[in-house]
C-alpha cells in the first residue's frame, strides 16, 4: 500500500513520512479515511473507544498492504484520556502531523422529545471531543509547521439542519465554527484547519436505517442521484492533508452530491 500506491502519486499529493491520527476510525467513514491516508504513505494511528476488534483488524489490513499503522483506544470526550492517548500516538509514530476529528455519535429525536442527557452525550463526543483532540494535538502539530493539518468531519446537517436532528446539527455546526477559529489561530505557524461536510454516505449504519420509500425520497433530493461512499469522503480528507492543500485553511469542503449547495 504505502510503497506502491504512494510511490505512484505526485509529490504534492503524497503523505509519505507523515504521521496521522484518525479518531473513530474502526468503522465507516473513519475506517475509509485511515485506509486512504495509509495508502498515500502516512503512518496512521487508528483510534477507537470501546470496540478494539475492528480497529485491530484494520491495522492488520493496512500492514498487510505494506502500510504502517497502530491502534490507540481512548474516549475523545475525556480530556485526560485524550492527553494520554495522543501521548501514546506520538511515542509510537514518532510525532504527529495530521489530526482527523472523525469520532461522532447521533441520537435523533424531535425537539419536544429530546433529553438534556442526549444533548450532553452528543456534544461531549462530537464537539468537546474534537476540541480536546485539537488542543492536545496542536502542540505536536506546531513542530510539523507547514505539514500540520487539522481536518474536522462535520456534516451537511450542520449546514442546513434536519428535522429530528437539532442536537446533532448543533454539534456539527459548532464544529464548523471551531474549524474557522482554529484556522485563524494556527495559520501563523503554518498549520491549516479545514472541515469536510459529508452528505448521505453509504455505511452500515445508514444502510440499516434508511430503506424503501424513505431511501427513494432521499435520492430524489440529491442532484447527482446517488448516495456517496466513505471512500469519496476519504479522498477529500486525503487532499486536505496533502501538500497540495497547503494554502487552504478555514474551508468547508462539501461531499454531498449537491444535497446542499
Amino acid at each position: 500500500m504505502a510503497d506502491a500506491t504512494s510511490a505512484a502519486l505526485p509529490e504534492s499529493l503524497s503523505l509519505a513520512g507523515r504521521k496521522a491520527l484518525v479518531t473513530g476510525a474502526s468503522r465507516g467513514i473513519g475506517r475509509a479515511i485511515a485506509t486512504t491516508l495509509a495508502a498515500r504513505g502516512a503512518a496512521v494511528a487508528i483510534n477507537y473507544n470501546s470496540n478494539e476488534g475492528p480497529a485491530k483488524e484494520l491495522q492488520a489490513e493496512i500492514e498487510q498492504a505494506g502500510g504502517t499503522a497502530t491502534t490507540v483506544g481512548f474516549d475523545v470526550g475525556d480530556a485526560d484520556a485524550v492527553a494520554e492517548g495522543i501521548k501514546q500516538v506520538v511515542e509510537q509514530l514518532g510525532g504527529l502531523d495530521i489530526l482527523v476529528n472523525n469520532a461522532g455519535i447521533s441520537i435523533d429525536a424531535l425537539l419536544m422529545r429530546a433529553s438534556p442527557e442526549s444533548l450532553q452525550a452528543i456534544l461531549r463526543t462530537n464537539l468537546e471531543g474534537a476540541f480536546h483532540c485539537a488542543r492536545v494535538a496542536a502542540r505536536h502539530l506546531l513542530k510539523a509547521r507547514s505539514a500540520g493539518r487539522i481536518i474536522n468531519i462535520s456534516s451537511v446537517v450542520g449546514e442546513q439542519g434536519n428535522a429530528g436532528q437539532s442536537m446533532y446539527a448543533a454539534s456539527k455546526a459548532g464544529l464548523l465554527g471551531m474549524t474557522k477559529s482554529l484556522a485563524h489561530e494556527l495559520a501563523g505557524r503554518g498549520i491549516t484547519a479545514n472541515a469536510v461536510t459529508p452528505g448521505f454516505i453509504e455505511t452500515d449504519m445508514t444502510e440499516a436505517s434508511v430503506q424503501g420509500k424513505a431511501r427513494d425520497a432521499l435520492l430524489a433530493k440529491i442532484p447527482l442521484g446517488r448516495i456517496g461512499t466513505a471512500a469519496e469522503v476519504a479522498e477529500a480528507v486525503a487532499f486536505l492533508a496533502s501538500p497540495a492543500a497547503g494554502y487552504i485553511t478555514g474551508h468547508v469542503l462539501r461531499v454531498n452530491g449537491g444535497l446542499a449547495i
